[in-house]
């Protein structure tokens, strides 16, 4: 949580004072974390997309029972796992920022031994070894990993660049930071930023852009 929260904080930080704020958050999962985050930090307005319908099903339950935020929050099926933002935003709809936290594996194999690696480092005994790295498989892993993604990401946002105000991804892995920088390069991102994270030994940054030098 207070990893997640320090992404939210950050993408205030980048939005400003921006008045009446509406955030997207691509593949919300079935916490719908980020959303309830956003909207009981700052009363932001979010618009949650999800591929996996369990998750979309579960997610909806608990903002539903977060009363005082439920009416702030919205959560659409994303029909098509290849997709960012097409086939899940509507006509003429704008945001003030996305954010997302995309899958980070390109396979469920690779997965699986990121998670044997992160047990062995903390020292876990076999029998100690449960899920606690787990989670389903288009959070955990997708075509292309983490890179591939993100450039799936940077490409529909050049074709659409008045969406967002910000959009915004964390990365995990900041060797993939010189190919993403390329790409939106190419995209024609007018300002791009990466932001540094920590908490504790683990190290993450948030990569933002958008496609004028101005809000």
């Amino acid at each position: 949580i207070p990893g997640r929260l320090d992404y939210i904080h950050i993408l205030a930080d980048l939005i400003g004072r921006a008045k009446d704020v509406t955030v997207l958050d691509i593949g919300t999962g079935a916490s719908a974390i980020y959303p309830i985050l956003g909207a009981a930090e700052y009363g932001w307005r979010v618009v949650a997309t999800e591929t996996d319908q369990s998750a979309q099903r579960w997610a909806r339950q608990i903002v539903r029972i977060n009363r005082s935020i439920a009416t702030r929050i919205e959560i659409r099926h994303q029909p098509d796992a290849r997709r960012i933002f097409a086939g899940v935003i509507q006509s003429g709809e704008r945001f003030t920022a996305s954010l997302c936290n995309p899958p980070f594996h390109a396979s469920a194999e690779e997965a699986a031994a990121g998670t044997r690696r992160k047990q062995r480092n903390l020292g876990l005994a076999r029998r100690d070894r449960m899920r606690n790295f787990g989670g389903q498989a288009g959070e955990l892993w997708c075509e292309g990993g983490e890179v591939g993604f993100i450039g799936r990401m940077i490409a529909e946002s050049a074709a659409r660049p008045n969406l967002c105000g910000w959009f915004t991804t964390l990365v995990a892995k900041s060797d993939h930071l010189p190919r993403l920088r390329s790409a939106l390069k190419s995209a024609g991102a007018a300002d791009v930023q990466v932001i540094d994270m920590a908490q504790g030994a683990k190290k993450s940054r948030v990569l933002a852009w958008r496609f004028t030098s101005r809000p």
